[in-house]
């Protein structure tokens, strides 16, 4: 294999792990945590912010090794820690146990997916860098249609619950691995400048953190709430009521696809039409399942919008950053992650919290604002530079 295809495959199984199971499974498997351990929306929704809080504390920690010993021990150190975090909920007797682990997959996301930025820069040539880290970033497909795939062995009787997060930490274990075989040794490069201090707070940069923020708290409460709105509404025709859960992931995981050609897309249309539409897409899917969580075709339509959407997002906020911050890609790429950590945190807890007192339907049209918002501004931009 050559040093790009191990680059392209290691990053596409750590994604796959960070951003799948360790980061979405606890939505996944909500249905059921709540049986096993009695679970309230307000307590569920803090449950969930406490891993996108996790994710949000790994993320400094990422940008201080990677600048000191390099790209490949934060991504083995979140690969590790998501199988750590499987193996605490696999064994958990009680909500705080389950908390735990969650908190502990969660934080691999932190450490998993910046890295590849710099290590790009490192072995990639600047054409061949967007095609790549689009694939690292659609890597999380995978890991959430194969998640979906097993909870649906769960919900038929076939899977216990238990062995299925065992069966994660497995996969944990073989990210760890890859990782230590496809990320490069050394150092980040140094800042494109020489100051090794590229300026992270400037104008120019402001839109990508909005929209790091919108992607947190829209994709947060999708995976926290959907498949729990999906079910408590009586789930889907022909199913048992748990496997709604598993049909809205692996929807989610095979649309989500669509990530691969977000470079293409982006070179054709440019990035503020190709933004709008991802938020577009973001907005529908939230009010989709709203309002039609009992149905195949609106629960179906939704859950492909939120995968393309994340899939496609991830990707952008990727490549758009080495763009930003030429040399220090991973570092810039990291600060735009603490927006996508911050709206992930703020999001399923006060969407959790709005639930208790008003319903999900509310919590999920309430939590579309935002994304219908940055939509509604991006065309406003896109018909001004038209005009």
């Amino acid at each position: 294999m050559t040093p790009t295809t191990r680059l392209a495959t290691a990053g596409l199984v750590a994604t796959a792990v960070s951003f799948g199971p360790a980061r979405m499974g606890f939505g996944l498997f909500l249905p059921t945590f709540r049986e096993a351990f009695g679970l309230s929306t307000t307590q569920a929704g803090l449950i969930a912010s406490s891993a996108f809080l996790a994710f949000l504390l790994a993320l400094p920690l990422t940008a201080w090794l990677g600048g000191r010993v390099g790209q490949r021990l934060p991504v083995v150190l979140g690969a590790l820690s998501a199988t750590v975090g499987f193996v605490v909920v696999a064994t958990a007797s009680g909500a705080a146990g389950l908390s735990l682990g969650v908190a502990l997959a969660g934080a691999s996301a932190g450490f998993c997916w910046a890295p590849f930025n710099d290590a790009a820069e490192r072995v990639l040539p600047e054409a061949a860098r967007p095609g790549v880290l689009s694939a690292v970033s659609t890597g999380t497909t995978l890991g959430v249609a194969a998640a979906g795939a097993l909870f649906l062995g769960v919900t038929l009787g076939t899977v216990d619950w238990r062995l299925a997060w065992g069966g994660f930490a497995a996969v944990g274990l073989i990210a760890a691995l890859m990782a230590g075989y496809g990320v490069p040794r050394g150092r980040a490069p140094a800042c494109a400048d020489g100051s090794g201090r590229p300026r992270l707070f400037r104008l120019e940069v402001a839109p990508l953190y909005v929209a790091a923020v919108c992607f947190g708290a829209s994709n947060a409460v999708y995976l926290s709430f959907a498949a729990d709105h999906v079910v408590a509404a009586g789930g889907l025709a022909g199913l048992p009521d748990r496997a709604a859960a598993a049909v809205i992931f692996i929807a989610y995981g095979i649309f989500g696809v669509v990530g691969l050609a977000t470079g293409r897309i982006e070179a054709r249309v440019g990035i503020v039409s190709l933004l709008g539409a991802i938020f577009a897409a973001f907005a529908a899917s939230l009010v989709l399942v709203a309002l039609a969580p009992g149905a195949w075709g609106p629960v179906l339509v939704s859950a492909g919008l939120h995968g393309a959407a994340v899939m496609t997002i991830s990707a952008v906020l990727a490549f758009w950053s080495l763009r930003l911050f030429p040399g220090r890609g991973s570092l810039g790429f990291t600060t735009a992650l603490v927006g996508v950590a911050a709206g992930s945190v703020l999001g399923p807890a006060l969407a959790g919290t709005l639930a208790d007192v008003a319903g999900l339907t509310t919590a999920f049209l309430v939590t579309a604002a935002a994304p219908l918002t940055a939509t509604l501004v991006l065309t406003g931009r896109l018909l001004g530079r038209r005009s």
